[in-house]
Parts: C-alpha cells; sequence; structure tokens
C-alpha cells in the first residue's frame, strides 16, 4: 500500500468536525478502512467520513463532490452521494467528504444468493451509469482510454510478477482480446474503480456501489471487466444484456481491462489478501473465456 502524506487519525477527525460540523462532532467515530487512497471513519450508526490520505487522491474527492449529487438521482443502486463537505484548513491540506454509511460486506468477501438476479441488478445500474458524459466531466489518465495504450502496463506489471505468472500466456490473451475496433462513440460516464471490493451486498443481494473517487468518462469497457469478477457464464451474459447494447468489440475490449486489472491486483496484493483472492480468480476467468 503507497505511503500516506497526511497521517489521518482519530484525533484530526474529530478536531475537523468540531470546527466545522459541530452538530456532528459528539458522535461515537470509529475507524473502518485505512485505503490505497482514503481513510474512512463510521460515524455514529448511519455516516462515514472519507478522507483522502495521499495527494494524488485529493482530486478525486472534489470529483465525487461535484458529480455524484448529479448522477445519483438515476441510479438504480445506492451510492455514497457526500451530505455533508469538509473543507481543508491549516492541519489538513484537502476537501473530505461525509457520506451515508451503507450495511453489508464487500462482494469479494462473500456469496450472492441468486448471481442470475445480481447479474441483472448490476448490469442495469451500468446502463443507466453509461450515458453520454459533458464535455466538462473528469479525465483520468489510467482508466477509460484506448485498450492499446494498455499494452505497455500489461508487460511492465508481469515483469513485477516474475514467474507466479505465465507471462507469455497472458500478454497473448491480452494481444488476443485487444485486437478490435476502439471505442468511437462520445465519452461515456465510467465509475472507473468497479470491482468486487466496490460492490456492497447485504442478504445476498448487491446493495450498493461505493468509492467513486476514479469517476471519469471515455470507452465503458474499463467498467465492463467487472463482468469477470462477479459472475461465470450464463450469469455473465444476463449482465451483458441487461448492461445495454454492449457490442462484441466492447465486451472484447472489457476482457482486455480485466486482464490488466488481475495483472495489477496479483502485483500490489503482497499486504492485502482480498486482492490477492481477486486477482487469482479474475485471471483464472478471463484466460478460460474463450
Amino acid at each position: 500500500m503507497p505511503a500516506a502524506d497526511v497521517d489521518v487519525t482519530e484525533e484530526l477527525v474529530r478536531r475537523l468536525l468540531v470546527d466545522q460540523h459541530p452538530d456532528l462532532a459528539d458522535l461515537p467515530l470509529a475507524l473502518v478502512a485505512n485505503g490505497w487512497d482514503n481513510v474512512i471513519f463510521r460515524l455514529g450508526s448511519d455516516l462515514v467520513v472519507r478522507m483522502p490520505r495521499r495527494r494524488m487522491a485529493a482530486g478525486l474527492v472534489v470529483n465525487e463532490q461535484r458529480w455524484l449529487p448529479v448522477l445519483a438521482a438515476r441510479l438504480p443502486l445506492a451510492v455514497p452521494t457526500p451530505l455533508r463537505v469538509g473543507r481543508p484548513d491549516d492541519v489538513y491540506p484537502w476537501n473530505w467528504s461525509i457520506c451515508p454509511w451503507f450495511d453489508g460486506s464487500v462482494a469479494a468477501d462473500v456469496a450472492l444468493a441468486d448471481p442470475r438476479r445480481e447479474a441483472s441488478a448490476l448490469g442495469e445500474f451500468v446502463a443507466a451509469l453509461h450515458r453520454e458524459a459533458p464535455v466538462d466531466a473528469p479525465l483520468n489518465e489510467f482508466r477509460g482510454q484506448p485498450v492499446r495504450d494498455l499494452r505497455v502496463r500489461v508487460i511492465a506489471n508481469l515483469a513485477g510478477l516474475g514467474q507466479r505468472v505465465d507471462p507469455v500466456a497472458v500478454l497473448a490473451r491480452f494481444d488476443e482480446v485487444a485486437a478490435v475496433d476502439e471505442w468511437s462513440g462520445p465519452p461515456q460516464w465510467l465509475h472507473g474503480d468497479l470491482h468486487s471490493a466496490n460492490v456492497l451486498v447485504a442478504d445476498g443481494a448487491i446493495s450498493a456501489v461505493i468509492d467513486f473517487g476514479d469517476i471519469t468518462s471515455g470507452d465503458p469497457a474499463v467498467d465492463l471487466a467487472i463482468g469477470w469478477m462477479l459472475f461465470d457464464g450464463v450469469d455473465r451474459d444476463v449482465f451483458r444484456r441487461a448492461a445495454g447494447d454492449v457490442d462484441d468489440a466492447t465486451w472484447s475490449r472489457a476482457i482486455a481491462w480485466a486482464v490488466h486489472f488481475a495483472v495489477m491486483y496479483l502485483l500490489h496484493s503482497a499486504d492485502s489478501a482480498r486482492f490477492e483472492r481477486m486477482g487469482w480468480s479474475l485471471l483464472s476467468r478471463v484466460l478460460a473465456d474463450r
């Protein structure tokens, strides 16, 4: 996990609440997650505080604050639309958010009660999100670009993995699925980081999609890669149909993104058993799905 640029502690969060949201400052506060980009504290019973821990993530929170309120009304699953906005001060340098708390576990850790039903539900969410984005939508240099630009990253990440995987077989699979037409339509709204640890499951059903820090615009194939993270066979076909008018080239580019993500998860999983599981599962599926 990358080192933090700012040490986000309970004491810091409590001080910011006292200064900026004093009506919430006496609520119980508990650390929930210390991730790559953000630290998450549960605030009371129904709120979370989302604090960037790295400089490069600071702008991502601003994107969430700007655009999630615009998109949330049309999305059929719950998303963490900021309810309050925190501002930088003399101690903490970036915007931060107070968002709703969602009960549930991440899909990477639990089974879906009815995968076919949930494939349809998640596909409908993706279809609702993937609409033409405005010209001032965020741009993310790492998500939504042409898949041909991924090849150099896949090669570098495979080199970092050494003999943990078969680099020849993985690169051959990437080249096979990337050899299609690139996206030629208008840039679409994208979640940008739609993986099984950013989907919440409650009572066996998908209940929310979280972490829109990488929200961006571009080729919708990047979000469709989740089809290989959560679903097999016929269920994946259900997801594709529910996701809208997904042509064969876009579906193939989604596999290319899935290959890229699988290798990336494995490369950066030294301190995360969850991401190691996600990487191996995804890689086995994309290599097997012919």
